[in-house]
């Protein structure tokens, strides 16, 4: 029973991290080759898409912007941009048409780069046509910027505090209220047991 349990944790904490994986921001520091807008058929992977912006009708396919980047390793990366609204994950986004007004404004040629830097949440799989979402452009002044991830640590530091909180509640709660209901109620157990004259 305890390797069930175990097992049962061990994928509840995989699940948690693969969700914190996806939605917490990342940063990567690119050079923006293209921005435009393209239709998608988003089919069996419509849940790592944002829903459909106000005003326009969800089905399976839509309009989607994108932004082509290179890393400065050569490597490329592209990136959608959606707006996310108040939905999942919470970054309340409603700019994407400026977001991509910004990345036209900012691409640049191998010869006279404008590196910049991309804020973005999701993964990205050529197999599953998923791609991330880009929250914010800012230009940077070269390819070695790094950022500290302050709002990554500060929201993980949270959820240890809540959830090493709620640990302790419940053992407070097992201690003072479900161990002695337990042997209260075993107690009850042995006497009626006894009053009929049935051994252990």
């Amino acid at each position: 029973m305890r390797l069930v349990i175990r097992i049962l944790l061990a994928c509840v904490a995989l699940l948690v991290a693969a969700t914190l994986h996806y939605a917490l921001p990342s940063r990567e520091v690119v050079r923006i080759l293209d921005a435009y807008e393209r239709r998608v058929d988003l089919g069996a992977t419509s849940i790592f898409w944002s829903s459909a912006p106000i005003g326009m009708a969800s089905g399976p396919n839509r309009d989607v912007r994108f932004i082509d980047t290179v890393r400065p390793n050569g490597r490329v990366r592209v990136f959608r941009n959606e707006d996310t609204g108040w939905s999942w994950p919470p970054y309340f986004k409603v700019n994407a048409s400026n977001l991509g007004a910004e990345a036209k404004e900012l691409v640049s040629t191998r010869d006279n780069p404008t590196w910049v830097m991309i804020t973005y949440y999701g993964w990205r799989s050529e197999v599953f046509s998923i791609f991330p979402n880009a929250v914010r452009i800012r230009e940077v002044d070269g390819p070695e910027v790094r950022v500290f991830p302050w709002v990554n640590i500060a929201i993980l530091a949270g959820l240890a505090v809540l959830v090493l909180t709620l640990w302790r509640l419940g053992q407070v709660v097992m201690r003072r209220r479900i161990r002695p209901a337990l042997r209260l109620a075993g107690e009850k157990r042995s006497r009626i047991r006894g009053w009929l004259g049935i051994g252990d």
